[in-house]
């Protein structure tokens, strides 16, 4: 039989991977509480209408990546692309119209089938960020600090840039779309397949494109902010403002965009390339349609994602774990009495780790191996005493201690 192997696209998070992992999660989650954000989380899989309804029907996930299947009561269930959609519905049908603004942080695994590269895996990891309710501008420059005081934590805020851009209120939206319309249907000769079925559907993800003719469209394509009303020119620049106020450096990118309709306003992400080829570490945006899109009242919101994997893998200074102290009985008389005290220090909070078998010698080494900071050797002459040997692995130096005196002893221990 062959060794088995864990599915493409999919992998271990091993002990080391997943310190990393948890400093990522935690850090996030300390940052986020700071603002106020609770924690929640949504189930791992929704009814597909839920993703079909606020990612587009013709979207790439949609269509292509998102992995669905039909429960035995002959629904169609899939497994959460991201977080957003999830913790609308959650929104809706918990009836939490009335705690908005609602402030909210989630962190768990999503599941997209693509091509698995460096840092994006086929079942992969997010945090996320969620202000519903809040139309005022002062909520965007809030979330969007969020990621910035959390990429700043992890030490990867050097390595960053944040590229904002504005797509408008409704009105300004549809004047752009037609003006969009316009000019590709002018050029539809050059466009791709499939930026030829989006122009009817959906043309604003034209300016997604990763096809090199239609970037080249795209580089002369008419900006959004040419067609702006007032109030979004003020809104925009009142977001820009709060940032400069923060002193959060941005760069403007009038290319980026969100192809769905209930998305207004600010868009933004945090990229780099520290990677590789330059990707979103953040991205999020203003949703103000989202929830009225999945049934409920039209109720304002905007939030982020982030990638796990991609910022474990840029993170530094991440906490060595907490080093061990060795309980080594010596001789088989001391086993029982050694294995209640290393109890006893475990219920206390204090690292323990006894091996469960072998001579002193062999319980040192390990103990050496587990970068052990200091070993309670306990024998026969001990029990006797009713005292232990407590040995600083790190001074070289030990000492005797009662019993009933460990605990503190080790409470001191530099």
């Amino acid at each position: 039989m062959s060794t088995p192997q864990p599915v493409r696209g999919t992998h271990d998070l091993l002990p080391e991977d997943f310190a990393r992992h948890r400093y990522v999660r935690d850090t996030a989650r300390d940052v986020a509480q700071a603002f106020g954000y609770a924690e929640m989380a949504t189930p791992i899989f929704e009814f597909t209408e839920i993703f079909a309804r606020t990612m587009g029907e013709t979207s790439d996930v949609v269509s292509k990546e998102m992995y669905s299947f039909e429960s035995r009561g002959g629904e169609s269930m899939t497994l959460r692309p991201e977080y957003t959609a999830g913790i609308c519905r959650s929104f809706i049908s918990n009836g939490l119209q009335q705690n908005v603004p609602f402030k909210v942080f989630a962190a768990g695994p999503m599941f997209r089938y693509e091509r698995p590269q460096k840092g994006r895996q086929r079942q992969f990891h997010q945090i996320d960020i969620e202000c519903i309710g809040a139309l005022e501008a002062k909520a965007d420059i809030e979330v969007i600090a969020i990621g910035n005081a959390i990429l700043q934590k992890l030490g990867v805020l050097d390595k960053c840039a944040l590229e904002i851009n504005t797509l408008g209120d409704t009105e300004s939206r549809q004047a752009y779309r037609q003006i969009l319309v316009e000019y590709f249907s002018d050029h539809m000769t050059d466009l791709s397949d499939d930026s030829k079925e989006r122009l009817t559907r959906n043309p604003l993800r034209i300016l997604d494109s990763k096809d090199k003719g239609d970037r080249i469209l795209v580089e002369a394509a008419p900006v959004f902010t040419d067609y702006l009303n007032s109030y979004s020119t003020e809104f925009f620049a009142e977001v820009l403002e709060g940032l400069s106020l923060l002193d959060i450096e941005y760069n403007l990118n009038r290319r980026l965009v969100r192809g769905l309709d209930y998305y207004t306003h600010t868009a933004f992400e945090f990229v780099t390339d520290a990677l590789g080829a330059q990707g979103a570490l953040i991205a999020g945006g203003r949703y103000d349609g989202l929830i009225e899109t999945l049934g409920g009242k039209p109720t304002p919101g905007i939030g982020w994602a982030g990638g796990m994997e991609r910022l474990a893998m840029l993170a530094t200074d991440i906490p060595a774990p907490a080093r061990p102290i060795a309980v080594i009985p010596v001789g088989d008389a001391a086993e029982s009495v050694a294995t209640k005290i290393a109890h006893s220090l475990r219920l206390q909070g204090i690292s323990i780790e006894m091996a469960f078998k072998g001579n002193v010698g062999k319980r040192m080494k390990r103990a050496n191996k587990l970068n052990a900071r200091a070993a309670i050797l306990i024998g026969e002459d001990e029990l006797a005493r009713n005292c232990c040997t407590l040995r600083n692995l790190d001074a070289g130096e030990q000492q005797e201690v009662a019993l009933d005196d460990l605990a503190s002893a080790l409470t001191s221990l530099t």
